[in-house]
C-alpha cells in the first residue's frame, strides 16, 4: 500500500517530470514530500546520497532526476549523458534499498528501445536489437537502471518498479533551443519569430518522423496510479498512444502560437528514430488513461511559457 502520510523523496523535484510529479502527490494528500535541490544533495556523489537517506530515511522514492536533452545535447556529450545518468541511478537505488526503502519506482525514457523495433513498442522489445546512434549513451543507462530495479527485486525482494514515458512536455519543460526536446524547442521558436516578424521557420530533418507526446501531468498521475496499484518485475510504458509527424507537431505549434508565416523543413539535419510511438496497453488494462488532449497541452504549455518568461530555462 502506498501511504501518503508517509516521506516521499521526489529527486529531480526542480525538473519537468519531478515537478509534475509533486504537484500530483500534493494534490492527492501527500504530507511529507522530502525535496532537495542539486546544490543541497548532488545525486552524483555516493557518499551524500548515502548520508542523505540515513537521515531521512524516506519510505518511499520516485527517482525522476536525470541529465536530459534532445539529439543535439545527447550527440555532442556522451560521456556526461551515460557518466551522469550511471551514477545517480547506481546512488539512489542501492541506497534507498539499504535504507529499507519501501518502494521506489525509476523513470526511464521510450528511447531505451532498438530505432528499427516493431511499432508500437511493446516492453518485450528491450534489447532486441540496436539503439539509436544519437542517443544511445542516455538510453544505455536507462536500461542499466531498469536491470538495476530488477536485480535488486530478484536479489533482495526490493519492490522497485519502472516507468518508461514517451516524449513529455509542459510546465518547467526546457526551452533551450541547444538542449531542449523538440516540443518545447518548436513553441520557443514559433514565439521569437512571432515576436520578430519572420516570414519562415526551418525545423530540423525532414519533418516526417512519427512521435508520441504526452502532458507532463498525465506522465505525474500515472506514476501515482503505478505506485498505488503496480508491484511487477517488467517496465511499464506510459503514453497516449497516439503519434503525429514531426511537421504536423511543428503545425499545431504555430497555431497555438499565433505564428502565421511559412514552415520548411532542412533534411540536412538528423531525423533521429523514424517512428516512436508506446503500447500502452500494459497500463491501460489496469485502469489507467491520460486526461489532457495534445492541442489543449500545446496551448497550455505555451501560456506557461508566456507567464515565465523571465525565469524559464532558455539559455
Amino acid at each position: 500500500m502506498f501511504d501518503l502520510s508517509k516521506k516521499i523523496f521526489v529527486a529531480g523535484h526542480r525538473g519537468l517530470v519531478g515537478s509534475a510529479v509533486v504537484r500530483a502527490l500534493e494534490r492527492e494528500g501527500a504530507s511529507q514530500l522530502v525535496l532537495k535541490s542539486r546544490q543541497a544533495l548532488d545525486l552524483i556523489d555516493a557518499a551524500a546520497v548515502e548520508r542523505f537517506f540515513e537521515t531521512e530515511k524516506p519510505a518511499y522514492v520516485i527517482l525522476a532526476a536525470a541529465k536530459v536533452g534532445g539529439i543535439k545535447a545527447n550527440d555532442s556529450f556522451p560521456a556526461e549523458f551515460l557518466r551522469d545518468n550511471l551514477a545517480i541511478q547506481t546512488n539512489v537505488i542501492h541506497s534507498a534499498w539499504k535504507h529499507g526503502v519501501e518502494k521506489l519506482c525509476f523513470l526511464g525514457s521510450s528511447c531505451i528501445y532498438p530505432k528499427l523495433a516493431p511499432q508500437p513498442l511493446r516492453e518485450e522489445a528491450l534489447l532486441t536489437g540496436a539503439l539509436e546512434p544519437t542517443n544511445e549513451w542516455y538510453a544505455i543507462a536507462k536500461i542499466a537502471g531498469i536491470k538495476m530495479c530488477q536485480a535488486y527485486r530478484k536479489q533482495y525482494g526490493f519492490n522497485a518498479i519502472s516507468a518508461m514515458p514517451t516524449n513529455l512536455y509542459g510546465p518547467n519543460d526546457n526551452f533551450d533551443l541547444q538542449n531542449s526536446h523538440v516540443l518545447p524547442a518548436l513553441i520557443r521558436r514559433f514565439h521569437e519569430a512571432k515576436v520578430h516578424g519572420d516570414k519562415s521557420v526551418t525545423i530540423w530533418g525532414t519533418g516526417s518522423p512519427l512521435r508520441e507526446f504526452l502532458h507532463v501531468d498525465d506522465m505525474a498521475q500515472a506514476v501515482v496510479f503505478l505506485m498505488k496499484r503496480y508491484d511487477g518485475y517488467e517496465h511499464v510504458n506510459v503514453g497516449c498512444g497516439e503519434d503525429l509527424s514531426i511537421l504536423e507537431l511543428a503545425r499545431k505549434v504555430a497555431s497555438a502560437v499565433g505564428f502565421r508565416g511559412e514552415i520548411f523543413t532542412d533534411p540536412s539535419k538528423p531525423d533521429g528514430t523514424p517512428r516512436k510511438l508506446m503500447d500502452v496497453s500494459r497500463l491501460t488494462s489496469m485502469g489507467w488513461a491520460p486526461n489532457v488532449s495534445l492541442d489543449q497541452g500545446i496551448a497550455d504549455t505555451y501560456r506557461w511559457y508566456l507567464q515565465h518568461a523571465e525565469t524559464v530555462r532558455a539559455t
